[in-house]
């Protein structure tokens, strides 16, 4: 199923995880199993968080640093529907298998 993902383009052109082992990239077109990394800072969650639509309201394009925020269209396999508040952009999907397809604008969340 395809579904949308929030992540950080870095200054080397990389993409890493907005949270989470942020030193980590993220190559595309591989298929790439979830690890269980809990963090005290965040509710622990297995899987990688992906949405239904490009929407996350609540985070911000910018970062301090100068790295970027982009959305990346990804197919997940064995998932499940994580219900949250339409300010978090509404219902999660918790994936154990994604694999990132292609970049996408931040533009196209704005509808």
């Amino acid at each position: 199923m395809v579904a949308y993902k929030l992540m950080r383009l870095k200054k080397d052109g990389n993409l890493g995880s907005l949270f989470i082992e942020r030193k980590a990239d993220i190559p595309k077109h591989e298929w790439l199993t979830a690890e269980f990394n809990p963090n005290k800072n965040f509710a622990p969650r297995k899987g990688w968080h992906c949405t239904f639509t490009p929407n996350a309201p609540h985070l911000k394009e910018e970062l301090a640093n100068g790295e970027k925020r982009v959305w990346v269209k990804v197919e997940v396999q064995d998932w499940e529907k994580y219900d949250r508040p339409e300010s978090q952009g509404g219902a999660w999907i918790l994936a154990n298998k994604m694999m990132v397809l292609e970049v996408i604008s931040w533009e196209i969340m704005q509808n």
